[in-house]
């Protein structure tokens, strides 16, 4: 992995009251991202995504991942992080007259329920293009359960340039039986070095979430008792209803990144 001396993170802020154990992370040390973690994502329904790229991520060799935006005859392009994948992304192969709709079952890098989930980043600057921190179930919508079939469990989603980041879960597939549960905006507090840590405390009775240590929404249920996977993300604007970026995203001055200096999962402890 080329350089793979060690650096100096700050700690994580876990709820109060309970004990933790570390037991994945990844602190983006050295100077190549870690493909035994992570893995990225091309394919939103199926469908290969016209600007989700891989190698628009690369680490500063100062302890950061930075997923860069970067533009290529007039497209914008910028990269999806994730230690498992979606049946849903999974482009269809046809056999004899049938199309099924999972090409090639992957092995995941990471899966794991319950705990509690971190991020420390520093949000991005120019407009046009979002971030997330969030898990996602392999088999989310396949039954009308999401106790059994998973929740997307957005623990950190931003939009706009002006400090207001949300939470949101979703479930029951992305169709007509689609549900959802919403945050509204929370605005950030200024830090001296504009990073943020995000968390997600989920267990059996619910989400709760946290921003820089302090609690900002919870949600009871439902509650997914499926493993579930990691994805750092960024997503330029415009693409998802058309094929060319949005009027934001043509103003933004390059070059842009999401900078994040660690991800972190802890399990309580008795």
């Amino acid at each position: 992995m080329g350089n793979t001396k060690q650096l100096t993170h700050v700690e994580s802020l876990l709820p109060a009251g309970k004990k933790w154990k570390l037991v994945w992370n990844d602190e983006f040390d050295g100077d190549t991202l870690d493909l035994s973690k992570w893995d990225f994502r091309l394919h939103l329904m199926q469908h290969r995504h016209k600007t989700f790229v891989d190698d628009a991520a690369e680490l500063d060799g100062k302890g950061n991942l930075l997923l860069k935006l970067y533009e290529k005859d007039g497209n914008y392009y910028s990269s999806h992080l994730q230690t498992g994948s979606n049946y849903l992304d999974r482009p269809g192969e046809s056999y004899s007259k049938f199309t099924w709709p999972v090409a090639k079952i992957k092995q995941p890098k990471f899966m794991h329920k319950y705990g509690y989930y971190e991020i420390r980043c520093k949000l991005q600057i120019q407009p046009g293009w979002w971030s997330a921190f969030w898990l996602q179930s392999p088999t989310i919508g396949s039954t009308l359960d999401p106790v059994k079939s998973g929740i997307e469990v957005d623990i950190m989603e931003n939009f706009t340039r002006d400090g207001i980041v949300v939470h949101n879960n979703h479930w029951d597939g992305y169709g007509a039986d689609h549900k959802s549960a919403a945050s509204g905006d929370r605005k950030l507090e200024d830090t001296p070095d504009g990073f943020h840590i995000f968390g997600l405390e989920w267990s059996r009775n619910g989400y709760i979430y946290y921003i820089d240590g302090k609690e900002s929404w919870r949600v009871n249920g439902p509650v997914s008792d499926c493993e579930q996977f990691i994805l750092v993300s960024t997503e330029c604007q415009g693409y998802r209803d058309g094929e060319s970026p949005s009027e934001e995203l043509k103003k933004a001055i390059l070059p842009d990144y999401f900078i994040v200096d660690y991800v972190r999962v802890f399990d309580e402890v008795e």
